[in-house]
């Protein structure tokens, strides 16, 4: 069984992956005693260096010694001279892994991935923890499938975070926390959808509604959003994320939550609030039809079936293309009531790892 005395993530500075190897490293902490040690942040790498550093060198690391690593790694501006011996680094996204790769042999470390890089795979790492809607390989040993994203959220801690963040606040015994997605090469958020199936939430004045939207968010639809809630009596708490990038509040909302509603495209915020104890009420939207998703066939098939995973777990409720809000909103709560927390149980199997 390993044992390690630090965890340091490789970060590429995208908020979403930054917190799925939070929840884990966190969990390796709690279990096994290690120190999260701070971040290593990816410096703005310009489109050579994408082309020759990372998808020509980079492509080395796994069949080069410590020394090739160490020099790939001086090349970006990085050191390892104050590396610690016992430390485990990991990261999330493509990006990333390389240089999670790299310092780690360049150290004598261990290194776990979180998804699948498209550089070079999963093979050179000691550890992957790969969605299951995911390729992979299933007779890997070195791989563990998560039923959604593993993700930062620790359910005990969300009131505490709730009762800081929202401080002196009163809200109705209801509170609908709403997350909201954006667009990517499977779906397409638009304003008609927002105004059509986000608006007849204003039919419940006696709920609190707690909204942010995120990254990928149409500005079009952020717009709807805010035209509908910004001074509406029922809204507690209203975040256009890309306005305020730096604010965090995913977690506090779900501390505040009694239901979670939240957008099928993205599958962390889906994780996250069912993390946090909660039944989500799964939002559909439209479907991009794009040029991308024809001449590379992208689609939602997979993301299909890791929701029928989930709804037959009575961890979601599949709200379909027209809610019924009544329904999901007629509970004093919508908690599912079991013990799922992915994050923990990736930390527990590389803490048990041979």
């Amino acid at each position: 069984m390993p044992h390690f005395d630090h965890v340091v993530i490789v970060s590429d500075n995208i908020r979403g992956h930054y917190h799925q190897s939070l929840g884990v490293a966190e969990w390796i902490g709690r279990l096994g005693n290690a120190n999260v040690e701070e971040p290593i942040k990816l410096p703005d790498i310009s489109s050579l260096q994408k082309i020759f550093g990372l998808k020509i060198k980079g492509r080395k690391i796994p069949a080069q010694d410590a020394d090739y690593s160490k020099n790939w790694l001086k090349s970006f501006g990085f050191s390892t001279e104050n590396i610690k011996p016992g430390t485990l680094f990991i990261s999330a996204g493509s990006n990333a892994a390389p240089f999670c790769l790299a310092f780690a042999k360049a150290t004598g470390n261990k290194s776990a991935v979180i998804m699948t890089p498209s550089i070079f795979g999963t093979k050179p790492f000691d550890y992957a923890i790969v969605p299951e809607h995911d390729a992979y390989d299933p007779n890997d040993k070195k791989i563990i499938t998560t039923l959604g994203a593993p993700n930062h959220i620790y359910e005990t801690l969300t009131k505490k975070a709730a009762e800081s963040f929202f401080a002196n606040r009163t809200f109705n015994k209801k509170v609908v926390a709403v997350l909201v997605g954006g667009n990517d090469a499977n779906y397409q958020l638009t304003e008609k959808w927002a105004k059509e199936v986000l608006g007849d939430l204003k039919r419940f004045p006696e709920i609190t509604i707690l909204i942010t939207t995120s990254r990928r968010t149409d500005e079009y639809v952020e717009q709807a959003v805010e035209d509908m809630f910004l001074s509406f009596p029922s809204t507690g708490y209203l975040l256009i994320l890309r306005r305020n990038p730096k604010v965090n509040a995913v977690t506090s909302i779900l501390g505040a939550a009694t239901h979670v509603l939240a957008t099928e495209d993205s599958v962390s915020m889906v994780s996250e609030a069912i993390t946090a104890g909660f039944k989500v009420g799964l939002l559909r939207v439209p479907k991009s039809s794009g040029k991308l998703k024809k001449t590379f066939g992208y689609g939602t098939q997979r993301f299909d079936e890791m929701f029928e995973k989930m709804r037959k777990r009575e961890l979601l409720e599949d709200l379909g293309a027209i809610p019924d809000f009544d329904k999901f909103l007629a509970p004093d709560e919508q908690k599912h009531g079991k013990d799922f927390n992915e994050a923990k149980r990736a930390a527990e199997w590389i803490l048990n790892s041979k």
